[in-house]
């Protein structure tokens, strides 16, 4: 984040957890270029002096030079959360910004639940902020906290905010009504200067605003070009991808292929109308380029495709093919009928390419697994065993061994062998499973699509495979992911011929 040159980074409510409190002990040794590490806290509690409370001295003690204070700018929230009078709420407001700017510090005022407050009592949500504005807020960040309110109520708050404060407004919105993004740009439209959100719309419920659909529309769409501390971004957004897969990492949650702008589907094509159209001018189907946020045009495959997309995905293997070539028809012919038994092999790129290749002549399959076998069997604790018999040329490989479970289990044996006559195989690993129903009208009998997803050495493929038995999908997914490795790096070997 402080790479991409976001202005204030918000790390946590020191004092709430352990965790958060380690957060900010750790950052202070961490040097930061573009950014600006903030803490998050709430005002002092009722009747409280702010030197007493420990939430406000705890946000001292993390010797930062700015902390974002939350206070409640509902009425309903005042009297029925909080149990105190509409003037001691202001009071709470007063004091704490007082006290922390006392000792040197910047205060962000975050006007909690300000837009059902406004709607409520618009009187009092007006009176909130501008009891922080003159208590010395640098600025104030109106909130959506419940995430409910609609575009056009948005657009009208933060006009009346805007001829109400001299100070600068921010926005923080949720997306509890799907409108997180919109409601933030139409604030930004109409005033706003200072945008909270999250990197992919992390949050509670249904997140919030996401900062990698809200930066690129700023920046591309409503001209915003000084961004993200005062900068020109545009080489900045060019890693917008790379942060939200990197997040995602992090958290471990599996990436949303359809996220706008850094989605694996953000720029993906597979209707054969719109291919054939992408590739003689791309604006035909795509709103902005791609590279522009670092995210890559996917031409994908499926029953829907045509000729061109065949074509392009030869050459993206370094191969020509003509567009009426025969081996087009039966490329196309196999994938319809493949689709119509249940694959589903645009998520699947290295299937299709071994489609492809088989069409082209090309033999993949440099040995052939003649016996695979898996057993589990639980006494006390559980035991998997996988086993398989590999020909390659002349030589017959027998090979056994222990996994966690069946797919592991197989995997580890297929593995043991092959790498006996194929050792670029050594760093080939799986990295994602997938297995979804088909059909589930037989129930447990039902048949299964299993997708396989490796990487190596920067190279990342998926296979497929579909059967009623969810081991044998999984053993065909597994051999051709390890045959598509082989065969891809002699395709290559021969282009570089």
């Amino acid at each position: 984040m402080d790479e991409l040159g976001v202005r204030y980074i918000e790390g946590g409510w020191p004092g709430s957890n352990p965790k958060d409190m380690e957060f900010f002990k750790v950052i202070k040794e961490t040097t930061l270029k573009n950014s600006e590490v903030v803490a998050f806290g709430s005002t002092r509690k009722k009747d409280t002096l702010p030197k007493k409370d420990f939430m406000l001295n705890t946000l001292l003690n993390t010797e930062l030079k700015t902390v974002v204070i939350f206070g409640k700018a509902w009425s309903l929230h005042v009297s029925e959360v909080l149990q105190t009078t509409f003037d001691e709420n202001l009071r709470m407001i007063e004091d704490s910004i007082d006290y922390i700017k006392s000792h040197g510090i910047d205060v962000i005022f975050d006007a909690e639940h300000f837009f059902d407050g406004f709607r409520d009592d618009q009187d009092y949500a007006l009176k909130v902020i501008k009891k922080a504005e003159e208590a010395g807020a640098r600025l104030v960040v109106l909130c959506d906290t419940n995430g409910g309110t609609l575009t056009q109520d948005v657009q009208s708050a933060v006009k009346r905010v805007k001829d109400e404060l001299k100070l600068p407004i921010g926005i923080h919105c949720h997306n509890d009504s799907g409108l997180a993004i919109a409601n933030t740009l139409m604030a930004v439209s109409v005033g706003a200067i200072h945008i909270q959100g999250t990197i992919n719309g992390l949050g509670e419920r249904c997140g919030n605003a996401d900062l990698c659909q809200v930066l690129p529309n700023l920046y591309f769409k409503m001209g915003h070009r000084a961004l993200l501390n005062d900068r020109d971004v545009n080489d900045q957004l060019k890693g917008l991808s790379n942060l939200s897969k990197y997040v995602y990492e992090l958290t471990n949650l599996p990436p949303r292929s359809y996220q706008p702008y850094v989605g694996k589907n953000a720029f993906a094509h597979k209707g054969g109308v719109h291919i054939d159209a992408i590739l003689k001018r791309p604006k035909a189907y795509e709103h902005i380029d791609p590279t522009l946020v670092g995210n890559r045009r996917e031409i994908s495959i499926s029953e829907l495709s045509g000729r061109s997309s065949v074509v392009n995905i030869a050459s993206g293997l370094g191969l020509k093919l003509d567009k009426q070539s025969d081996v087009v028809d039966r490329v196309l012919e196999e994938i319809k009928r493949m689709e119509a038994q249940g694959y589903r092999v645009e998520d699947a790129s290295a299937t299709v390419h071994l489609i492809l290749l088989r069409a082209m002549g090309y033999k993949l399959y440099p040995f052939q697994v003649q016996l695979w076998r898996v057993s589990t069997m639980k006494n006390g604790s559980s035991f998997t065993s996988g086993e398989v018999m590999v020909k390659v040329g002349d030589e017959v490989l027998h090979e056994a061994s222990i996994g966690v479970g069946p797919v592991h289990a197989l995997d580890q044996a297929l593995r043991k062998a092959l790498l006996k006559c194929f050792p670029q195989l050594k760093d080939a690993n799986l990295i994602n499973y997938k297995v979804s129903v088909v059909d589930s009208g037989t129930g447990t009998a039902s048949t299964v699509r299993v997708f396989i997803e490796f990487k190596d050495d920067g190279l990342q493929w998926t296979t497929t495979a579909l059967s009623e038995n969810i081991i044998e999908a999984s053993a065909m997914a597994l051999i051709d992911g390890y045959a598509y490795k082989l065969v891809i790096d002699e395709v290559k070997k021969m282009n570089k011929r």
